[in-house]
């Protein structure tokens, strides 16, 4: 059975590159721009790793991760935020199990999703 990874991303250039090397891992994935209704998505599609954009490490940037990370049925999910926010390891304190860094090396993406998964 295919690993299901959960995206969102604003940039939808960077949602298609995402796209493809998911494609080419041979990973399930469902794509999105934006947050709106994301928390129900992942009740519904049950991903095995969530790649989320946060733009800024603040209350309002880290709502989402926050709330996967606390909800009794989604807490297990690893969240790995992307980022271009210099000061972005500061989400990894308070909700992400990993960050990568924006523009990333996609060896490096699949690294860490594998890790997470594992």
């Amino acid at each position: 059975m295919k690993k299901r990874i959960l995206v969102v991303e604003n940039n939808k250039e960077i949602l298609d590159v995402i796209a493809i090397v998911l494609e080419q891992a041979g990973y399930e994935y469902r794509l999105y721009t934006n947050e709106k209704n994301i928390f129900e998505q992942v009740i519904q599609f049950e991903p095995d790793a969530i790649l989320l954009d946060i733009v800024q490490p603040t209350i309002e940037g880290t709502e989402l991760c926050r709330k996967i990370k606390a909800a009794e049925g989604t807490t297990h999910i690893p969240v790995i935020v992307l980022s271009t926010h210099p000061k972005i390891e500061k989400v990894k304190e308070v909700c992400a199990d990993e960050v990568i860094a924006k523009p990333f090396d996609i060896d490096f993406l699949l690294e860490t999703l594998d890790d997470q998964i594992a």
